[in-house]
């Protein structure tokens, strides 16, 4: 119990530093933004709210201006149960993307923000 009560403390001071720190958003032509929008419609974030690795993606989300869906994979359980099912596994941060009737499931923080810099940061 007492662990659980630090885990859940910790986490809420990571969010609150993510909040406090948060980078600004990157600035685009309304027509730039508008394609990253579209693009963005085929992106899904399978996440926890207090992860650390989840937190560090959502700001690579935030910094570049993507509008991406959250799925909460920890409290919601059909989320968690596509996550499962269609993903293969439980593990956090996942991007689910869409795109020319393929379904992708990209794990690892560090390969989620990389794509993302790729796909959105010169947009």
């Amino acid at each position: 119990m007492l662990m659980k009560a630090l885990r859940v403390g910790l986490g809420q001071v990571v969010v609150i530093a993510d909040l406090v720190t948060r980078p600004p958003k990157q600035k685009r032509s309304s027509d730039a933004q508008a394609a990253v929008d579209s693009a963005a419609k085929g992106l899904s974030l399978y996440q926890f709210h207090a992860c650390p690795f989840c937190v560090k993606t959502r700001r690579t989300l935030h910094k570049l201006n993507v509008p991406v869906t959250l799925r909460d994979a920890k409290n919601d359980a059909s989320a968690r149960d596509t996550l499962l099912a269609e993903g293969g596994k439980i593990k956090v941060p996942c991007l689910r993307i869409e795109e020319n009737g393929q379904t992708t499931w990209m794990y690892d923080s560090k390969v989620i923000i990389e794509y993302l810099n790729k796909r959105f940061a010169a947009a």
